[in-house]
């Protein structure tokens, strides 16, 4: 039901995506009546890999956290992801409110053992045709080193199952390369990932700037939630507007479209590689439990592939590799660290 456009897009999305994969199964959570009433009009209300769970309440794009959390504990956001909770999901995936998603999820499953705060991971395209995977992307605003130091594990791990890498190389966004370069929370990451690629535990490239994260410098690229985020918006924002740059000045004469014709292929396959839909579809990490989150504004197209995110993810069940090797890798946080956290949160 969350998202910009609810229904209208999850349902056509759905059924795309289940025709593709005779294997999924899925259940469509929200108000009953609403999604049967999208189904019939795609002459799919008796699919046989698709049931309905109804969840009477609606956490809104606006809705504030204690609304979302305390008041409305039969939302469809809510429902979904006890779903995964009691084993009847191996995972969710919503078009809601990002602060709210991450809200419910940490409050029904929890973080996992060792983990302080769970971070948002995505993808994006890179120079060498694979993917770059970037965290946090806006979940934890204000970290300290070993928060982003936390952040660089889980990465290695979901990198490890997803992309079969077995030593995912990591880099650590900053203003320069140098060491010297950064503020305190940055350098003392540095030092925290430098030490794990010392014993082994991490592969740790070091310092990488804005534009390694296109050029696949590494295949990670850890971050606060505040950087990540902006990063993220702008290149979205870039992505668009280059895309309308080009449409608009192949349309400008008659000599310009002819030019399009001709090179309609290579533009074809420029706007499929770039196209920002392809990469939607974010992992909450950190929980005991698989939570994608699918962009609010999200066509069919794009949900689509936030469906496929999520069932690859189960499928190669990344879940349980994260629980084994974040209680292998992660350190604990000093009691009186921890405290000193805790206390200055409150």
């Amino acid at each position: 039901m969350g998202g910009d456009h609810g229904p209208s897009v999850t349902i056509p999305a759905a059924l795309s995506f289940i025709e593709h994969e005779p294997d999924a199964e899925l259940i469509l959570v929200g108000l009953e009546d609403v999604i049967r009433a999208e189904l019939k009009k795609h002459k799919a209300e008796t699919h046989p890999r698709l049931s309905v769970l109804h969840a009477s309440e609606q956490v809104t794009m606006d809705d504030p956290l204690e609304v979302a959390l305390r008041r409305k504990k039969d939302s469809s956001m809510r429902v979904a992801i006890e779903q995964v909770k009691n084993g009847a999901a191996q995972a969710c995936v919503s078009a809601g409110n990002t602060g709210a998603l991450m809200a419910v999820s940490r409050y029904v499953l929890k973080t996992m053992s060792g983990v302080d705060r769970p971070a948002i991971c995505s993808i994006l395209p890179n120079q060498k045709n694979g993917p770059t995977y970037m965290l946090d992307l806006g979940a934890n605003v204000d970290c300290e080193p070993h928060h982003l130091h936390q952040f660089a594990i889980m990465g290695s791990v979901l990198v490890s199952a997803m992309e079969n890498i077995e030593r995912p190389t990591i880099g650590l966004l900053n203003v320069g390369t140098e060491d010297i370069k950064g503020n305190e929370v940055v350098k003392l990451t540095a030092k925290l990932l430098q030490a794990d690629h010392e014993r082994g535990a991490l592969n740790f490239h070091g310092n990488v700037e804005g534009n390694d994260i296109f050029k696949g410098t590494t295949d990670i690229v850890v971050c606060d939630g505040f950087v990540g985020n902006v990063t993220l918006k702008a290149i979205e924002g870039l992505a668009r507007f280059m895309k309308d740059v080009l449409t608009s000045e192949f349309k400008r004469n008659p000599i310009t479209i002819l030019g399009a014709l001709i090179a309609r292929g290579a533009l074809k396959a420029i706007t499929n590689r770039l196209n920002p839909s392809r990469y939607n579809g974010a992992s909450l990490l950190g929980l005991r439990g698989l939570v994608i989150k699918s962009h609010g504004g999200a066509d069919a197209y794009s949900f689509e592939w936030a469906l496929r995110r999520a069932y690859e993810a189960a499928k190669n069940d990344v879940q349980a590799q994260l629980a084994s090797m974040i209680a292998e890798l992660m350190p604990r946080i000093p009691v009186a660290q921890e405290a000193q956290s805790t206390s200055s949160s409150i």
